[in-house]
């Protein structure tokens, strides 16, 4: 009983994405904007919240960042850092092979801004 408690707690503890996880891995849109980071979030983030509810945007040391999560998954990231032309623009995806809810309207938001 023991050894299935706890193959069930490793499966569930596998099941997490966090923001970090998602940013070791290639983005799967990379760019740049004249737009300073604040500007170029505050475009992005209302689209974001047309297509999922569930979006959070927080400032960081270096820019902003949006992420779109739900059950302790991150579906969504997007990284937005000052550059000395502006920004630069990094979006990562949980699944970026798989269409998901409101993807294709938050990865037109984010061209769509730039």
């Amino acid at each position: 009983m023991r050894l299935f408690v706890g193959a069930v707690a490793v499966a569930l503890l596998a099941g997490c994405v966090s923001p970090g996880d998602l940013e070791s891995k290639d983005p799967s849109i990379s760019a740049s904007t004249a737009k300073d980071p604040k500007r170029y979030a505050l475009c992005v983030l209302p689209r974001w919240q047309d297509a999922r509810s569930d979006v959070t945007m927080s400032e960081t040391e270096y820019g902003y960042r949006l992420i779109a999560a739900t059950n302790n998954m991150t579906d969504e990231l997007l990284s937005i850092r000052k550059t000395s032309k502006g920004s630069a623009v990094k979006l990562y995806q949980r699944m970026a092979w798989a269409p998901g809810y409101g993807r294709g309207d938050m990865e037109q938001a984010v061209r769509g801004c730039l």
